[in-house]
């Protein structure tokens, strides 16, 4: 039975540059539905307060949860069950109840697909893409790529190379060769022949908006496109730089709206359209 009114929301922490409640509010008023949503913003180590809003989601208080920076990864243990993309992805950031048990999903590995499509009409064949991050963000982002069938390079920071193994021990698959670190010295002999470049560390994100994961003097490859899955502010340091040197640039705007499209589907089975999503957050 569906409720008459819903109430969804979403946890990480910061949550303060969040656009979901808007792509919410206006999915649920395109689908002719009453309800809200909500920020729940919870620190990286309170396990407690993520206990909570979790039974709150078990006891049908809220009728759907999103799960963002830093808590992807931290939720997995606190579930009673992942869906194939979740388990294979290693991050969860949809969250719904079925028959009393709470399922961790992922949505975030379709949007970015999605999105890549609609921002950039075409690539070099073989796909070779360099992503930045290890983090559940980059997990996504490396299986979706991988799943199409591209090559993949991972560049992290020194302070994640834990993190990086794990990703690639999850994977375990030819098409992730390897991690190097995000210096100058080591990235450029993984850029010849590389057709994307996709940002999926938070480096950049408002209010942090000096940052950028690109190493200072070190040229973008020569074909390819640069995708920042920061999507606040509207035009990343990254890809500001990535215009100027002329390459065609997006940040993740369209990833947002995509994976927001998604959930909102699995919690409702309405599938909001996706002009009025965009509309909503002013593309």
């Amino acid at each position: 039975m569906k409720p008459s009114t819903y109430h969804f929301g979403l946890t990480g922490y910061p949550l303060g540059h969040s656009l979901s409640p808007k792509i919410h509010a206006a999915a649920l008023e395109s689908c002719g539905l009453e309800g809200g949503y909500s920020l729940f913003p919870i620190p990286p180590n309170d396990l407690p307060s993520l206990q909570d809003l979790l039974n709150r989601v078990r006891s049908g208080e809220l009728n759907g949860l999103n799960v963002t920076i830093p808590h992807k990864q931290a939720v997995i243990s606190h579930l009673d069950d992942l869906t194939p993309s979740a388990r294979s992805i290693g991050a969860v950031n949809t969250i719904f109840v079925k028959e009393g048990q709470l399922i961790g999903h992922n949505t975030d590995a379709p949007g970015f697909l999605a999105d890549i499509q609609r921002c950039f009409s075409s690539f070099i064949i073989p796909h070779s893409a360099l992503v930045l991050g290890a983090g559940g963000a980059a997990r996504a982002v490396v299986s979706a790529l991988l799943s199409d069938g591209w090559q993949v390079t991972l560049g992290v920071r020194p302070a994640d190379v834990e993190q990086a193994e794990g990703l690639i021990h999850s994977f375990d698959q030819d098409g992730l060769r390897r991690s190097v670190f995000m210096t100058a010295e080591e990235l450029a002999p993984f850029l010849s022949g590389t057709s994307l470049v996709v940002n999926a560390t938070p480096l950049g994100m408002s209010p942090e908006i000096g940052a950028c994961p690109w190493p200072e003097g070190l040229g973008f490859p020569p074909e390819a496109s640069v995708y920042d899955c920061v999507y606040n502010p509207r035009e990343t340091l990254l890809v500001k730089r990535a215009r100027a040197a002329g390459r065609s640039a997006s940040t993740g705007l369209g990833m947002l709206v995509e994976q927001a499209a998604l959930a909102f589907e699995i919690w409702t089975g309405h599938n909001p359209p996706r002009e009025v999503l965009f509309a909503a957050v002013g593309e």
